[in-house]
């Protein structure tokens, strides 16, 4: 029983959800909500994104440590492959806002107490498989036009890129693979975690929604990717730290996105289990810092 929960949620009929078809007005209006929520919201969603940038710094230093240089792009690139999944906290404020209810920074982590959570967890790890698989594939794509032999110095890298047929045989595949990858993580994963967030209908169910949309809106969902990626590109440049803005306002307004998109009232809603409440105490830092309500 508990396997079919996961696929199929918690209702004892097969969820009945209708997929709208929506233009770029409510692409706009996605994107208006969103960045609205970031700044009624500004603190928790940097808090909650701020490893985002971090993490980059990080990976980049590993790879130029350990001589993956090759990798530094498919590493940032593949942020956006896993983004969907990573923004659940800033779907649950909007979601939180929406309804009128607290948004404290702590109502970021209540999908773990969701009945949602086990067909979260499932299509989290679909996206980190398609996360691993991409940069195996990146990879392979740099060892068929170089060789295993790492680059010589981060100018040799750039040059042989730059500068040579099979440098730029990297970029036109590589780019064209990763567009690949790029468009399959959006077909199933553009409203699928804010409808496991907001009904308990199962991951089955989520994806083929989310493959649905998409069908019915292929022209509005792909102006929506290349928006995406236009911001991701633009706020990565600055070593990533443009993500900690970009991103928060993203994942707002994919929750809203998902809201013009999906109608799934007749479905059941996700029972949340209550955290125990405890006393705050330095322990709760910086959590304790944002207690704004709105």
């Amino acid at each position: 029983m508990a396997y079919s929960n996961v696929l199929v949620g918690a209702g004892a009929t097969p969820a009945t959800i209708t997929v709208r078809r929506i233009g770029v007005e409510d692409l706009k209006i996605a994107l208006s909500r969103g960045l609205d929520d970031f700044l009624a919201m500004p603190t928790h969603a940097i808090f909650l994104c701020l490893f985002y940038p971090l993490a980059g710094l990080v990976l980049a230093r590993l790879a130029f440590g350990y001589s993956v240089l090759p990798l530094i792009f498919p590493l940032a690139s593949g942020f956006a492959l896993v983004g969907p999944f990573a923004a659940l906290g800033l779907y649950e404020l909007s979601r939180r806002r929406e309804a009128g209810l607290d948004v404290n920074a702590t109502h970021a982590f209540d999908v773990m107490q969701s009945s949602s959570i086990g067909a979260i967890a499932a299509l989290g790890a679909l996206f980190l498989v398609i996360f691993g698989v991409w940069l195996a594939v990146a990879n392979a794509i740099y060892v068929a036009d170089f060789g295993y032999a790492p680059p010589a110095s981060i100018g040799a890298f750039l040059r042989d890129v730059f500068t040579t047929s099979a440098g730029w045989n990297l970029i036109v595949v590589g780019n064209g693979v990763g567009l690949l990858f790029a468009a399959a993580v959006l077909t199933i994963g553009v409203v699928s975690f804010p409808l496991l967030l907001d009904h308990d209908v199962g991951a089955a169910v989520a994806l083929k929604t989310s493959i649905e949309a998409v069908v019915r809106n292929p022209v509005t969902m792909a102006l929506w990717g290349l928006i995406v990626a236009a911001l991701l590109v633009l706020a990565s440049l600055p070593a990533f730290l443009g993500l900690a803005v970009v991103l928060p306002v993203l994942g707002h307004a994919t929750w809203h996105l998902y809201r013009r998109t999906v109608d799934a009232d007749g479905t059941p809603r996700p029972e949340v289990t209550p955290r125990p409440h405890r006393d705050r105490s330095g322990a709760d830092f910086p959590v304790n810092l944002l207690p704004w309500k709105r």
